[in-house]
């Protein structure tokens, strides 16, 4: 029967660090291969899930009592080590979609659905001697559909998408023409939440550094004027609505920097299926007419709320 010493096995024999060999991850690709303790390594699945989900399947099937908050332990732990190992892959959806999901590769089920049989010896062979290609493979197609970016006046890639590529116009385009000498202190990616978080100045700010979960895809700061720009970059799900402000509100409680906030999208057409659910007194930016803001203000442009 499949066990956790069994996955932390797995793991160590395809050569994951010693420390993604430890409980958690190993009860990561338990619930990633949707294997309970009844169950058998050959009946692993790959299907799409969420880390909310393994946490479920986890608290539940192997009986331990992780919280919702430890998400970030969870993807810091094993899903970010898993994806760079090239052991599980994202659907590519925007990462504060409900509709982003993990899934184990079919190159690994296959190899998993061998273990403690006949065949595993000759299938983990297989696996390692082509794995590094498989890597590399994975590496070489992320790598060639980055998207070179500029932060701060330092060099970074998102990884490819319509919602990176919105965020990149956002930071390109939009701040040097409404959002002048702000710097950018978070702005996340499809693999990596954090690419950019300004622990520091959040502290100074007294804003919580890790509520990375009600952040909007952007954050400004214009320390001269004591800005902060909350941008969304919507494709599929994201306004900023009423209750997003609530929630960032929440995280500024305690700052006293003026707070805008913007709802971006690529086009018009896309803008006008989120109309009537986005916030009064905010802005909206159109990555197609670079040079012009909508304001839901009133006859007040660009600032604070009061």
């Amino acid at each position: 029967m499949p066990s956790i010493k069994s996955a932390q096995k797995i793991l160590e024999l395809i050569g994951m660090p010693d420390k993604q060999c430890a409980e958690l991850p190993a009860l990561t690709l338990l619930a990633m291969a949707d294997i309970d303790e009844q169950a058998t390594w050959d009946r692993s699945t790959n299907n799409w899930i969420r880390i909310h989900d393994i946490i479920q399947f986890v608290n539940t099937n192997y009986r331990k009592n992780y919280a919702e908050n430890s998400r970030e332990t969870f993807r810091k732990q094993a899903i970010q080590h898993f994806m760079q190992a090239g052991i599980i892959e994202n659907n590519d959806k925007a990462t504060n979609s409900p509709n982003f999901r993990y899934r184990i590769t079919s190159e690994f089920k296959e190899l998993i659905q061998k273990f403690d049989s006949v065949e595993w010896e000759f299938k983990l062979n297989e696996f390692s001697n082509s794995h590094e290609t498989l890597k590399n493979k994975y590496e070489s197609k992320r790598n060639l559909t980055k998207i070179p970016i500029t932060i701060n006046s330092e060099g970074f890639e998102f990884s490819t998408g319509k919602h990176n590529e919105l965020q990149k116009a956002i930071i390109e385009e939009f701040a040097p023409r409404f959002a002048q000498n702000t710097e950018v202190i978070y702005v996340g990616d499809t693999t990596n939440k954090f690419l950019v978080l300004n622990q520091d100045r959040f502290k100074e700010l007294k804003m919580e550094v890790f509520a990375h979960d009600k952040l909007p895809d952007v954050v400004l700061y214009d320390k001269d004027k004591n800005w902060l720009y909350f941008i969304e970059a919507v494709t599929s799900v994201g306004e900023i609505t009423p209750k997003r402000i609530i929630e960032i509100e929440e995280i500024t409680k305690d700052c006293d920097a003026g707070n805008i906030y913007i709802t971006a999208f690529q086009d018009f057409k896309t803008y006008k299926k989120f109309a009537n659910s986005i916030a009064w007194e905010t802005e909206v930016w159109l990555a197609e007419s670079p040079e012009h803001m909508i304001h839901l203000n009133g006859d007040r442009f660009m600032g604070p709320r009061d």
